[in-house]
């Protein structure tokens, strides 16, 4: 079984090896033959049996061309896991109005598409004073802004669609949750710190992570934000927080390209290579 996994163009400026050498190794050792392709330029993959974008990072800033390449695997029916489907759903942040609305817990979101004064200040009244923006199609922290009650609206975002919601102060204080589900089954989760100062928790900013239990209500939160999807998800990573008021809400899904922790993972992983094998039989 030959598989692609989409890896960032050469000029992608963070680390990315320390994600891609622990799934492919797992694949590895579960009998997969594996070969890292630039997602911007994957050339042909008519020998793969499967495509999986699980490193394909820096694809939010060049949103045409990841379209372009979903509509050619879509196109050329090239078996890709995530599908799709489920791959073009999650690649707008919209998503979590979606969740929102049927009941789900996520976290509080209003969507400006075109943020000024005004709609800051407007939001302010919803959210309180420290809010935090970011672009609708973001990953790594891409333009994500912590505003103060006298902040005005950043340069880069002024006029731009962005979701404004408000700073979650357990994120510092008790961290974010990741709960990855295979094949919709529980495998393992961790909680992501900060650096001290900072609300960020990815790695390249100073983030860590460390294995931990799942809060109580976690994996039944993940079960029902994944059944909204679009599709079915083999691979997922649910990211969830305590709001304001103390409840855990999700505040996004990374069905595309997550890091799945899987060196914490009790089985070192194989669930994972096992979902991967039952997806791939499916036809």
């Amino acid at each position: 079984m030959r598989a692609a996994i989409f890896v960032p163009a050469p000029d992608y400026p963070e680390d990315w090896d320390w994600a891609y050498e622990v799934e492919a190794a797992v694949l590895l050792r579960a009998g997969f033959s594996v070969e890292a392709r630039d997602w911007t330029d994957p050339g042909d993959l008519g020998g793969f049996d499967l495509v999986m974008p699980l490193v394909a990072w820096g694809y939010h800033q060049d949103p045409p061309r990841w379209h372009a390449l979903l509509d050619r695997l879509e196109r050329e029916v090239v078996k890709t896991l995530n599908p799709v489907p489920l791959l073009r759903w999650n690649s707008d942040k919209r998503y979590l109005a979606e969740l929102g609305a049927r009941g789900i817990a996520t976290i509080p979101t209003r969507l400006i598409e075109a943020l000024d004064e005004a709609g800051l200040s407007d939001a302010r009244l919803e959210f309180g004073d420290q809010l935090v923006i970011k672009p609708p199609v973001s990953a790594s922290a891409y333009g994500t802004h912590l505003l103060g009650p006298n902040d005005p609206v950043p340069a880069d975002a002024l006029g731009q669609a962005m979701l404004v919601q408000p700073f979650l102060r357990a994120v510092a204080a008790e961290g974010e949750y990741s709960i990855m589900l295979f094949d919709g089954r529980f495998s393992h989760s961790i909680v992501k710190r900060p650096k001290s100062g900072d609300y960020r928790v990815q790695p390249h900013l100073g983030g860590t992570e460390l294995p931990s239990d799942p809060p109580d209500g976690a994996i039944e939160l993940a079960h029902a934000a994944l059944a909204a999807a679009p599709a079915k998800a083999t691979y997922a990573r649910v990211d969830m927080v305590r709001d304001n008021g103390g409840e855990l809400a999700i505040i996004e899904l990374e069905l595309i390209e997550p890091a799945l922790w899987l060196q914490h993972a009790p089985d070192d992983g194989q669930s994972f290579a096992a979902a991967v094998r039952s997806a791939l039989a499916q036809e």
